[in-house]
């Protein structure tokens, strides 16, 4: 993957520089996803995971951290199959 990196704004006119990249997540469906209309789109993140509707993709995604995705996963591997 090819990275753009451009100068943070927090870095001063001299020799303290920052560079900084942003990074697109690859959102893929859920395996929690039903094969019909409930969607729900994931893509891993360095710290945690991204959550989005897969049809409004648009809306922005909520981010959560790897401890929360966590503890949600496993509650959801407990569930019935038929939620």
């Amino acid at each position: 993957m090819l990275l753009e990196f451009r100068k943070s704004s927090y870095s001063s006119g001299g020799d303290n520089c920052v560079e900084v990249a942003q990074v697109a997540p690859a959102f893929r469906k859920s395996s929690y996803s039903s094969a019909q209309e409930n969607c729900v789109e994931v893509a891993d993140l360095p710290t945690g995971a991204a959550i989005r509707d897969s049809k409004n993709p648009g809306a922005g995604f909520l981010a959560v951290g790897a401890s929360e995705w966590s503890a949600f996963a496993r509650l959801v591997s407990t569930l019935p199959s038929q939620v």
